[in-house]
């Protein structure tokens, strides 16, 4: 490493201040500290200080990606050989030729993501003159990991454009967005090209081009008025249809851990979300007592509705995003609540977009501020009250 860091101060010298390219300083400087631990120091008054850094933090979420991920690319070819042998198209398929089919889809994906993304950090940090922050980080793989797996490359191209320029870049850059930008690149997506983020040919590697082949999610079916197809030990170990990397509960859980255990992610938020989508699916396996008819969503077991679709990987590596997430102790238990309340409901009211985590944690995000600020006004009226009775009472006894 010495050698290394040797030969990446000679290259630095040029884009010393005063020097001939010190305005691309920025560019170099983001490999210097992706590479080795910044040498820099707060240079303002702060108010904590700790050895964790915001690339450390970063580092520490894509540790938290990654078995996800990894299980992702084994599912995604575990989806497209598995509907092939049920078809007779082929006798049978090994453990490395399902990892390497779902690895030839999602790596492009996540190179593309990064070399977008990234460009666009860079252009903009040589432009403001600033450091390039290691935020996109996360952001760059999150926006492949919560596409379906034959989404076109150029697509997620324009979807990590819109979400760094729009999402990010224009309301100041890292730390000033008050949308996560994984989602807002997804929502874009959505609305810009819903044929290739719905139906039941876009879940399953190259469903649409073979015929053999049918990519329907579970909450597809069920909005369908048609019933599961799939165990809730299926479901929650991710053998099944979906997105890159949101299937398998269990190892998004085991990322979950980690951000708890390093204090990265907000506990107070998993775990209030997951309560508010657990309130919500009682509140629907309620209707059939209370006279009211149901459908296939509505009568699905609550804690299903914990294990399918997006709910979990959203709660736990998007709800938890700390910039667009409240801030207060009390703020984060409402706003995890809210979102997982809406993401159910949402599933359930709206047929044509079964899948709900996504708008409720962009909308959650753009209420996280006012959350805050009630629960701030709260409590400084409750100080106040307090203070007031303490008056009164020195009053009194003098």
């Amino acid at each position: 490493m010495e050698w290394i860091r040797q030969r990446l101060d000679k290259i630095k010298e040029p884009f010393a201040p005063g020097k001939k390219y010190e305005k691309y300083a920025p560019a170099v400087n983001a490999i210097d500290t992706f590479l080795f631990t910044p040498n820099h120091t707060t240079q303002k008054g702060a108010h904590i200080r700790d050895a964790v850094d915001l690339k450390r933090t970063m580092i520490t979420v894509v540790l938290a990606l990654i078995p996800a991920l990894i299980f992702g690319m084994w599912n995604a070819g575990y989806q497209h050989f598995t509907q092939l042998v049920d078809a007779g198209t082929i006798e049978a398929f090994t453990f490395w030729e399902a990892i390497g089919h779902g690895a030839l889809k999602i790596v492009p994906m996540i190179v593309v993501s990064y070399a977008v993304g990234l460009g666009i950090e860079f252009a903009f940090a040589i432009f403001r003159g600033h450091e390039v922050n290691e935020g996109y980080l996360v952001t760059g793989l999150l926006i492949p990991m919560i596409m379906p797996i034959d989404f076109p490359l150029w697509m997620l191209a324009l979807s990590v454009v819109f979400a760094v320029l729009v999402g990010k870049e224009a309301f100041g850059g890292t730390g000033m967005n008050i949308l996560n930008p994984a989602l807002t690149a997804r929502a874009f997506a959505f609305f810009a090209y819903p044929t290739y983020m719905s139906g039941n040919q876009v879940w399953v590697s190259e469903a649409s081009s073979v015929d053999a082949i049918s990519g329907e999610t579970i909450l597809g079916s069920l909005a369908a008025g048609e019933n599961a197809s799939y165990s809730m030990m299926d479901m929650f170990y991710g053998f099944i249809p979906g997105s890159v990397a949101e299937t398998s509960t269990l190892f998004i859980l085991l990322g979950a851990l980690l951000l708890i255990l390093t204090k990265v992610g907000s506990w107070r938020i998993i775990l209030s979300a997951f309560i508010g989508a657990a309130v919500m699916g009682l509140i629907f396996n309620a209707l059939p007592s209370m006279g009211l008819t149901g459908n296939q969503l509505t009568n699905f077991p609550w804690y299903g509705h914990l294990i399918i679709g997006g709910l979990a990987f959203g709660i736990v590596f998007m709800a938890t995003d700390p910039v667009s997430a409240a801030q207060t102790m009390k703020g984060k238990w409402i706003y995890g609540f809210l979102i997982g309340f809406l993401s159910v409901m949402i599933r359930v009211f709206n047929p044509a977009y079964p899948e709900g985590v996504m708008l409720g944690i962009l909308l959650m995000n753009v209420f996280a501020p006012t959350i805050d600020h009630y629960v701030i006004q709260s409590n400084i009226k409750r100080r106040k009250k307090r203070i007031k009775s303490a008056t009164t009472q020195v009053k009194t006894a003098v």
